[in-house]
């Protein structure tokens, strides 16, 4: 079987790797435990900052090393649907101690460190959990413009993105004379972003405590806003390669018992556009149908465009 597939013939993921990052105090960590059924890997010694209404039901490892997190990698996560990794600035460190002790890392170092971060990330793909990496803000220059992005070395930071679905960028605007925390997965001039689902441009992130630091609403932004869309898009594109893995069926079907000499192979060929097709099921149909003209021996004409038995 060949490895080559069509965009109908993938394998569809149904989890979402997700990095969300800002400026200290913009709740980075709450907006990331909005996802559903989070279990709380904390590198940054962040949980103590966290609201206690929003850790009800969210369990949480305090990482030392990451020795630890091959362990708890390795436990029942069964009751887990999310993975949040606050911060991965800090868990790359853990990573680099763990692979170089306490000198600095070197060039030859690089590819034993990142093969560290794509283990977890295959190891988490793998139990069907979605992740949520948290990160601080940077600033990059490009002539005279300041982007902001993920605090990270910058030897991480491309391979890390390329593993992400999505990449948001938490800040506060001023609408109308009032500070707003608005989130956006758009790449801009201003920030860097990844879009893979066509998320609103910018998206309106609601204060759920009130005065006295009581939640008024259920923290499920992540889940509700983002997640749940991006299963959306996929769930449609897993419908759309099972229609097409049913026509192609029936069309091979049909080929095999209605293709059976230059007559029948012009009256098949005449009708190929006739299916209902989806995606690149009218040139898969080409190319079964062709096989099987060549297999009955059949010949062409290309003057009159039609199939003719092939002469004694």
């Amino acid at each position: 079987m060949s490895l080559i597939k069509k965009s109908n013939e993938l394998v569809i993921p149904s989890i979402v790797k997700i990095m969300i990052y800002g400026q200290a105090g913009m709740g980075k960590s709450t907006l990331a435990l909005s996802a559903p059924k989070p279990l709380l890997l904390d590198f940054d010694n962040g949980v103590k900052r966290v609201n206690m209404a929003h850790l009800d039901g969210v369990d949480i490892v305090q990482i030392t090393s990451w020795q630890d997190v091959q362990q708890v990698l390795q436990e029942n996560l069964s009751d887990y649907q999310t993975i949040v990794v606050d911060t991965i600035g800090k868990m790359m460190d853990f990573i680099i101690t763990y692979k170089c002790g306490t000198r600095q890392p070197q060039i030859k170092d690089w590819g034993g460190i990142n093969a560290e971060f794509s283990w977890l990330t295959r190891t988490l793909s793998s139990l069907n959990k979605n992740v949520v990496f948290v990160a601080h803000r940077d600033t990059r220059k490009e002539g005279d413009d300041t982007v902001f992005i993920p605090a990270l070395r910058e030897k991480s930071y491309n391979s890390i993105v390329t593993e992400l679905d999505l990449l948001g960028y938490l800040e506060m605007r001023n609408e109308n004379g009032i500070q707003k925390r608005t989130i956006t997965f758009d790449p801009t001039s201003r920030n860097d972003g990844k879009n893979t689902c066509n998320l609103p441009g910018i998206m309106f992130v609601p204060n759920i405590l009130d005065k006295d630091s009581n939640p008024t609403v259920k923290n499920d932004f992540i889940t509700t806003r983002v997640i749940s869309p991006y299963l959306g898009m996929l769930q449609k594109k897993k419908e759309m390669q099972e229609e097409y893995e049913k026509l192609i069926a029936e069309i091979k079907d049909s080929i095999e018992r209605e293709v059976t000499d230059a007559k029948s192979a012009n009256e098949f060929a005449s009708k190929i556009k006739d299916f209902k097709h989806v995606g690149s099921s009218l040139e898969m149909t080409r190319n079964i149908f062709s096989a099987k003209v060549k297999a009955l021996g059949l010949v062409y004409d290309k003057e009159t465009k039609t199939y003719a038995d092939k002469a004694a």
